[in-house]
């Protein structure tokens, strides 16, 4: 029990404290892998169960992993999904270090999430004891606020401000570390008082402004991105859009907010809109690689768009684009705002404009059509899309691992929900899917949940389908297997004439990998058996592989390298 009679009060040893309060933030489960420098944790975790037959809450969890990245990116992937921080606890020296990956990858995407370390005890620091180093030096750097808690006393604030900075605009992640010998110790600390952490308020004459950019436009693109999601404007999104009838364009968590065929989604018309657009509006998302770093159109000699950045907060507000306008704040306050301001202002007819982009996302699916019902052998891997897309619920969770194979994915699967994609973001890192696909089923329990794999990327690991077994975590995993790191080779002869280091073993039997664990799967070869294939994944209720053999020649066409 770790509440006194003063309920405002927490006591009992550092490690109940620490759990209490990551339960008093909303956290549900713990990722892991077993570390004797937070054994403290796991048995707060246990002591949770009590608690929650107490007062009627729900208990923290324990799910550990084969390594601990998985851990750490399950935590990233949880804040994703349910914006409330995710929470990994690893042990001392190698345990935080294998979670760096996945702190960075956290940082560059927004993720809300509290890694927890284990420590050398204080009274053995300096003389060499099992795993000791000084983790913040090494952690700071991609992390909003790094600390240990040097006693058991500062335990509960500190965790406390852990998670709120996690959980606050801009979000990302934080990470506290207990020396061993004070998370055994005995402690008390104040329970912490939850608020809502919405952002401030925007300025409003900013707000105005903008408003009269877009009423002035021409030919206006919205780009909604993930943290439209974080932020928990969703809804003011999809209002502005559709009493607006603005054309949108949505990447990373933003994908989803207009659904998958709606008239105003034009994400396949994207370089038609974004080079033909007079004013392009971007929320929640930063203006690097994948927007062209804030420059749209000017490539024929015209005028390149002006641009309005939008952010949920003032760090985030490009400081290398030329902006036309920008504003930070509480998104759905701006997005609101944004509709009240235009509602009574007076607009082009933009008929001509829109026409031109529906026509446009109209003859891209008419050509998608071919290559998703391709019968070519080898089998392009679009086709695998063709047969995937159909067999999608609308509350489905898509997880992109890989680079060719999930860039087809990025071109296919529109979700019709959002929070139902997940992807590494703008850090681009490899080995998150086994993590994500991990949060994904415990987060959504009654959802599909489809982890995309290209080959190269599930030997970053595979061998948490054991923990997938283990848990009781049914995942459909779906691999295009082109036997070669695709997204490498394909440039590397561009640039060279020949590639090296970019071959992977053919036609390797990873669903005997997942089999060997306790899963199940097959190989596929021929793309009439992709259909039924998946049709058995889905219904086997087991982490289960569909392997599918796919033409290393068929590359993602590409316009830029992400430099």
């Amino acid at each position: 029990m770790t509440t006194s009679q003063d309920t405002s009060q927490l006591t009992g040893h550092a490690g109940e404290i620490a759990t209490a309060v990551a339960r008093a933030h909303g956290v549900e489960t713990m990722f892991t892998l077993s570390g004797a420098h937070v054994f403290p944790m796991y048995d707060g975790a246990v002591r949770s169960q009590q608690a929650a037959e107490q007062d009627g809450g729900r208990p923290v969890r324990l799910v550990d992993v084969r390594h601990e990245q998985t851990a750490a990116f399950a935590a990233e992937a949880t804040g994703k999904l349910t914006r409330v921080p995710g929470l990994a606890v690893l042990t001392a020296g190698p345990g935080v270090t294998n979670g760096v990956s996945a702190l960075a990858q956290a940082r560059f995407a927004g993720s809300p999430m509290v890694v927890v370390g284990g420590r050398a005890p204080n009274n053995r620091w300096g003389t060499g004891a099992l795993q000791e180093i000084d983790h913040l030096p090494i952690v700071g750097p991609v992390t909003k606020h790094a600390a240990t808690l040097m006693s058991a006393d500062d335990v509960a604030a500190g965790f406390d401000l852990a998670f709120t900075q996690a959980r606050s605009s801009h979000r990302g992640p934080t990470y506290v570390d207990v020396p061993m010998d004070e998370f055994f110790n005995t402690g008390s600390g104040p329970m912490p008082a939850i608020g809502d952490y919405r952002g401030a308020e925007p300025d409003s004459d900013a707000v105005a402004r903008i408003a009269g950019l877009v009423a002035a436009a021409q030919r206006p693109v919205l780009i909604l991105g993930t943290d439209v999601w974080a932020d928990r404007a969703e809804e003011a999104a999809l209002r502005l859009v559709e009493e607006m009838r603005l054309p949108a364009i949505t990447n990373g968590m933003g994908r989803g907010i207009v659904p998958g065929g709606h008239p105003l989604l034009v994400t396949k018309a994207r370089g038609a809109a974004i080079n033909g657009a007079d004013l392009v509006v971007v929320v929640g998302t930063p203006l690097d690689f994948r927007l062209g770093y804030g420059v749209f159109g000017g490539t024929d000699g015209s005028e390149p768009a002006a641009v309005v950045h939008i952010a949920d907060s003032p760090g985030q507000i490009s400081g290398h684009a030329s902006l036309a306008g920008s504003v930070a704040g509480d998104l759905t306050s701006v997005l609101d705002g944004l509709l009240e301001a235009l509602a009574g202002a007076r607009q082009p007819d933009r008929t001509a404009w829109l026409t031109l982009l529906q026509d446009t996302v109209a003859a891209a699916s008419a050509k998608d059509a071919e290559l998703l019902g391709a019968e070519a052998d080898p089998i392009h891997p679009a086709r695998i899309y063709g047969e995937l897309v159909p067999r999608l619920a609308d509350d489905a969770v898509v997880i992109g691992d890989g680079g060719d194979f999930v860039s087809f994915a990025g071109k296919f699967v529109e979700p019709r929900r959002p929070g139902c994609w997940l992807d590494p973001g703008p850090y681009g890192c490899l080995g998150a899917g086994l993590g994500a696909a991990i949060a994904a089923r415990i987060a959504r329990p009654s959802a599909q949940v489809a982890l995309l794999l290209g080959d190269g990327a599930a030997g970053f690991s595979l061998m948490d389908v054991d923990t997938l077994v283990r848990h009781d975590l049914p995942v459909v995993m779906v691999m295009g297997n082109n036997s070669a790191w695709g997204l490498e080779k394909g440039p590397m002869q561009m640039l060279y004439g020949y590639d090296v280091a970019a071959d992977l073993a053919p036609r390797t039997a990873y669903d005997q990998v997942v089999a060997a664990l306790g899963g199940a799967g097959e190989t596929v070869t021929d793309p009439r058996e992709i259909g039924p294939a998946l049709d058995r994944a889905f219904a086997a209720n087991a982490p289960y592989l569909v392997n599918v053999i796919t033409d290393v020649d068929a590359a993602y066409p590409r316009s830029t390298f992400g430099i």
